[in-house]
């Protein structure tokens, strides 16, 4: 692996999960699988930090990565999302936060602390407080296949403007994550194909290498090499 990760859960509802990790001296980039939740990023390289927020991304790309920096993040749960820093404009992209003095950024026309692995939460807590970060019901309801009262268009209206992409891409993301941790885990490609629920290994392959980045061959081949 290119980065050793430190996570943890939160205890905002609005968060899946916060996690911390460091650039290694022998990389120079690696391969950026696709994700569907947005996440803020802080980065510390050479006494200067930068927050970034991160969309959502829809296809595996290739990333640069810094040299001797630490990274800080904050992956939020689908449906969470900040009206005011839209997330379909995020989508393959992101944004650096002006930044007011050597620890902390702009947002909003108010300066704001950046915040660490351990005080996250309290930062979490305070943008919900001011209503800078908020929750669409909605998009639960269609993750657990609950049909509402709203219109259908309403429901796609409402999913896409809280994590800026459809219900459809949302599912092939998490299809081929889920069949990216079952090859990791040394499972075979012919039981992948279905327990993730691909049609053949063709359409395995193929959705692999676009929101991945690899090969089903090329992932078993990581696993049994470790």
């Amino acid at each position: 692996m290119t980065f050793d990760f430190d996570s943890r859960p939160s205890t905002s509802p609005l968060v899946e999960v916060i996690w911390r990790t460091r650039s290694e001296r022998d990389a120079d980039s690696f391969i950026s699988v696709a994700v569907a939740q947005w996440e803020m990023v802080i980065t510390q390289q050479y006494g200067r930090a930068v927050c970034t927020i991160r969309g959502p991304e829809t296809k595996a790309s290739p990333a640069p990565i810094p040299k001797n920096a630490e990274f800080f993040g904050v992956t939020f749960k689908l449906g969470a999302f900040m009206p005011t820093l839209p997330v379909g404009n995020l989508v393959d992209g992101g944004i650096h936060l002006p930044e007011a003095t050597g620890q902390s950024f702009w947002l909003q026309g108010s300066t704001w602390q950046l915040p660490t692995f351990d005080n996250a939460d309290t930062f979490i807590e305070r943008l919900a407080r001011q209503g800078l970060l908020t929750y669409e019901p909605v998009v639960d309801d269609v993750l657990q296949g609950r049909i509402g009262d709203l219109s259908l268009r309403s429901v796609q209206r409402r999913f896409l403007r809280a994590t800026g992409l459809t219900h459809g891409t949302v599912y092939q993301i998490q299809r081929a994550r889920y069949a990216m941790s079952l090859l990791q885990q040394g499972i075979g490609i012919h039981d992948t194909v279905e327990e993730a629920g691909y049609a053949d290994q063709s359409h395995l392959t193929r959705s692999l290498k676009r929101f991945i980045g690899q090969t089903p061959a090329q992932l078993l081949a990581v696993n049994t090499t470790r």
